[in-house]
């Protein structure tokens, strides 16, 4: 009570170690929690309580708030401020992290909490980012989880690599030199799933000699099924909306080429056909009398009905269709869907716009974000 009646933040910083099952042991937070609780009955001042144990999303706000607010008998955010600010500090070189963050993340359950935060770090230089607290809970975890997938990935090529007497160092230095797409925010965006004639025949390749040579590579395993998820999850969102006649925006597994190997979006024509949905495609990149060779092989031995169902133009999938689907980010297509009917749901594969809510279209929904 004293510590409280002194500061202006308080900083919870406790273990939270995992149970048997996984989950978060939170008895530290919790009891410390009620610590603050206590001491926050006699001061008048607005202070400012912040967590920055890992702690997974909704902690703060359901579980910080409410003890508080019980045991201090005030109310978050009118009478105490609270805050989720994740430490990103590595054991041996703290120090120097908190001295020098690529960032300083801020989740606030309002602005003024989040302002006598900007305070505390005003002598670091790095960029505050305000998110709110369930954002800022879950980056900690991401990252984490990131940090693990790369040492996992890493040593599953590593493990590739040794049974074919490569240099996995001297591989992945090499992997890591290319800052434009690996070392990169490429491909790190939540949306559809990866196609085309490259990933999906590498990874077959690469997982199947890796079987050939008795190594285990269970992450790399788990990519190609992941993938087909992200299919299905898109033809459950269809279902749950009770989609009888659906239109889609692409064809080709990106915009700019008429590739259709491996184009997931062909998968989920497929399974939509299955569901006894009509469809609609169109893509301006495609157009048959021009395909050639394996491309046209291929699209034929999936679609075998593409001729009744390519379109010429995008207006004949917008007239009869009750659902539309984008799954290329083209500004052509976000120019047409300005005129859809409001009653025609949009699914969108892609995200068209970083701020979606801006687009204004009445029944508007995405997978993944």
């Amino acid at each position: 009570s004293d510590c409280i009646l002194q500061a202006d933040i308080s900083l919870i910083c406790v273990g939270t170690p995992s149970s048997a099952d996984g989950s978060p042991q939170l008895g530290y937070v919790e009891a410390v929690t009620h610590d603050i609780g206590r001491g926050l009955k006699d001061i008048s001042h607005y202070h400012v309580v912040c967590l920055r144990s890992t702690v997974f999303p909704g902690t703060s706000r359901n579980l910080l708030a409410r003890i508080l607010e019980e045991v201090s008998g005030k109310k978050a955010g009118d009478d105490f401020g609270l805050a989720m600010n994740p430490e990103f500090l590595r054991e041996s070189c703290a120090v120097k992290d908190f001295d020098s963050p690529p960032y300083t993340i801020i989740g606030e359950l309002n602005q003024r909490s989040g302002e006598v935060l900007d305070q505390l770090y005003q002598g670091i230089q790095a960029p505050i980012q305000h998110v709110t607290l369930e954002e800022a809970e879950f980056l900690k975890i991401t990252n984490n989880v990131f940090h693990a997938l790369k040492v996992g990935f890493a040593n599953e090529i590593g493990r590739v690599c040794d049974r074919l007497d490569i240099d996995s160092h001297k591989l992945m230095k090499l992997v890591c030199s290319d800052t434009k797409l690996n070392i990169s925010p490429a491909y790190l965006m939540p949306g559809f799933a990866f196609g085309g004639s490259c990933l999906p025949k590498d990874l077959r390749s690469l997982t199947y000699n890796a079987r050939r040579l008795g190594v285990e590579v269970p992450i790399l395993e788990s990519i190609l099924p992941s993938n087909s998820q992200q299919v299905n999850l898109a033809r459950i969102k269809l279902q749950e909306v009770g989609a009888e006649k659906v239109g889609i925006f692409g064809l080709s597994f990106k915009a700019g080429t008429d590739d259709l190997r491996e184009s997931p979006i062909i998968n989920l024509i497929r399974d939509l056909w299955q569901d006894g949905v009509d469809v609609l495609v169109y893509d301006p990149d495609v157009n048959l009398q021009e395909m050639l060779g394996a491309n046209l092989e291929y699209l034929e031995r999936q679609l075998p009905q593409i001729k009744t169902i390519l379109c010429d133009r995008a207006e004949e999938i917008m007239s009869g269709s009750d659902v539309l689907v984008v799954s290329q980010k083209r500004p052509e297509f976000l120019n047409l869907l300005k005129n859809v009917n409001p009653s025609v749901m949009i699914l969108d594969l892609v995200r068209l716009a970083d701020r979606p809510e801006s687009l204004g279209f009445a029944k508007y929904t995405g997978i993944s974000w």
